[in-house]
């Protein structure tokens, strides 16, 4: 296999197969990592591509290496949930509500004042990324778009629109937690996409300049969400208990 792959995508490809091998907890936190041989024969690697599959994976928190110990798995409070491939991999294992449920009170921490921010900061460039993210949404009100990727256009355009650097630089984690939690909400409120109008409110207050009407006009969006997760995970546990 690793003959038919550049170095860089096969170390790639460990990193992700390992990292999401640990994340649904094939290898148990506090433990010991399968030994270096063995992780080389099992995906027919290097010892030099592997240690650089290791290296990636150390960096996100997820692993420790040193020297005459081996390389340990570390606990998930240690891991980085900002880094979007640690966030996929979670939220592809059973039981991902309460993780999607933390990340919309973050979503509730930081758009708010995004959309508050890009109502004072707006550029003509984000002006422009703005009504063709809503005219995106429009258009897949119509099915001629993708109402998934339309929405996080919507809504990675006021990060960038804010001027903030670190909210800019959570777009990809953003983006990722979206793709999940967009789906858990339309379903537990009986649409098939997002509302473009309270959208269009969201963006009408942000091109009239209205700091604080933007900034809770997203509250608000983000509030009905975060009910709607809270109702999604009341009956995930009320039917883990039925089973119990």
């Amino acid at each position: 296999m690793a003959s038919r792959m550049f170095s860089g995508n096969f170390t790639r490809h460990i990193v992700q197969s390992l990292g999401k091998a640990i994340a649904l907890g094939e290898y148990p936190q506090g433990e010991p990592l399968m030994a270096e041989a063995a992780l080389c024969a099992s995906f027919d690697a290097s010892r030099t591509v592997l240690r650089e599959a290791v290296k990636m994976l150390t960096a996100k928190g997820m692993l420790d290496a040193r020297p005459r110990r081996g390389t340990i798995v570390l606990p998930e409070s240690q891991w980085n949930l900002s880094d979007p491939d640690i966030l996929n991999w979670l939220l592809d294992r059973k039981g991902s509500l309460p993780i999607i449920s933390e990340f919309a009170d973050m979503r509730l921490a930081i758009e708010p004042a995004a959309a508050g921010l890009a109502a004072t900061n707006l550029t003509e460039e984000n002006r422009h990324t703005l009504l063709a993210a809503i005219e995106r949404m429009k258009a897949a009100a119509r099915g001629e778009d993708d109402h998934l990727d339309a929405d996080i256009a919507f809504h990675v355009g006021i990060l960038e629109a804010s001027g903030n650097r670190f909210f800019w630089n959570m777009r990809h984690t953003i983006e990722v937690a979206l793709r999940f939690s967009i789906r858990i909400t339309n379903r537990y409120k009986g649409v098939a996409r997002a509302s473009v109008e309270d959208h269009q409110e969201i963006l009408d207050y942000i091109l009239a300049r209205d700091h604080q009407a933007a900034e809770n006009q997203m509250r608000s969006l983000l509030l009905e969400a975060k009910t709607l997760l809270n109702k999604a995970l009341a009956e995930e546990k009320n039917r883990k208990s039925l089973q119990s």
